[in-house]
């Protein structure tokens, strides 16, 4: 679902007019009255100086400069109704066949982005339409925290709380500036990914393989993608190496989406290369996580590429949305009622 404005010139188009009837209105206003037009009342001249007179003379100014505020908030409001405040959404039956596994290495240098990664799936959520979603995360082993589901709501209370939970900052154990409740929940959301011990950390290929086999439903017409993100600094002995596991990530018909992130380090520039030569081998796609847009590209990349391979005849549903502005505008003429009543008063 995409909030946008169906005549957005309409804004400006109401505030020149409203600027320029009032600047007719200035000059068009009464002149000022004549002397010979006064009448002068004996002895008034105290009056100025009373406190009550000040206090009244005081709260009308007041009220002048709220009537102000009030009608150029109205017309503000009136600009954005004209401008048709819409709701547009984008629905197919045949993308609701997409399945989509979110694949995360969950090794220390990958923290910071699997936060980012999650959240953007988290913003991408409200524009499913029946798409199944799945999320496994990974380190020597992996854990799946829930298989392809279209249980929305399943799916945006696991992501919410992968988001919090992965959110820690790893120096910080350095200097022991850490929430200890914070990394003891991280630890138990770490649970099951690293069964093999402290010496095998981000064994990429099995992680990805471990993705590549959570794809049910072999004999039906689904389009299946995979978005892996990992730094690709592999310790141990996997049983996939990560040539191995693009293979079988191919050979199952699944679209590999691939985002790097690491260190700069001596073993980098060959790790990133290799990571970047298996997913566009596969005539995947390849991202750094240098680019602060690579979660949205990969997201628009998706669902560009699968409206392709399924030859989608999508429907884009526009709804009318003017019941915030609508709403503005009730209360500031109400209250532009009372302030007006109260400067006859």
């Amino acid at each position: 679902m995409v909030n946008h404005y169906m005549h957005g010139w309409a804004l400006w188009v109401v505030l020149a007019v409203v600027l320029v009837l009032g600047v007719i209105g200035w000059f068009a206003r009464r002149p000022r009255t004549r002397p010979q037009d006064v009448t002068w009342v004996a002895n008034a001249s105290y009056l100025p100086t009373l406190p009550s007179f000040r206090t009244r003379l005081s709260r009308y100014r007041l009220l002048l400069a709220v009537v102000g505020v009030i009608l150029l908030g109205t017309t503000v409001a009136t600009g954005f109704l004209a401008s048709r405040p819409v709701e547009r959404q984008v629905r197919s039956e045949e993308l609701a066949t997409r399945d989509i596994v979110l694949c995360l290495d969950v090794s220390g240098s990958m923290l910071e982005f699997d936060t980012e990664v999650v959240d953007r799936f988290l913003e991408l959520l409200p524009s499913f339409q029946g798409e199944r979603i799945a999320l496994s995360i990974w380190n020597s082993t992996s854990r799946t925290v829930f298989p392809l589901t279209d249980d929305y709501q399943l799916v945006e209370e696991e992501l919410r709380y992968a988001a919090d939970v992965l959110d820690f900052d790893v120096d910080s154990l350095s200097d022991w500036s850490f929430d200890p409740g914070h990394y003891d929940r991280l630890l138990d959301y770490l649970t099951g990914t690293t069964g093999m011990g402290d010496n095998e950390s981000s064994l990429v290929g099995d992680g990805l393989a471990t993705c590549a086999l959570m794809f049910d439903e072999q004999d039906s017409e689904r389009s299946r993608s995979i978005i892996l993100a990992t730094d690709n600094q592999v310790l141990g002995n996997p049983v996939y190496s990560l040539p191995e596991a693009g293979q079988l990530v191919a050979d199952r018909g699944i679209d590999l989406f691939g985002i790097y992130a690491g260190a700069v380090t001596s073993s980098s520039a060959a790790e990133e290369k290799e990571y970047r030569d298996v997913v566009e081998s596969h005539d995947g796609l390849f991202f750094n996580a240098e680019d602060p847009d690579l979660v949205s590209q990969v997201v628009d990349q998706i669902t560009a590429q699968q409206a392709v391979d399924l030859d989608a005849d999508v429907d884009v549903v526009i709804t009318d949305r003017p019941e915030r502005y609508f709403a503005w505008l009730v209360v500031a003429l109400a209250t532009y009622l009372v302030a007006v009543w109260r400067l006859r008063t």
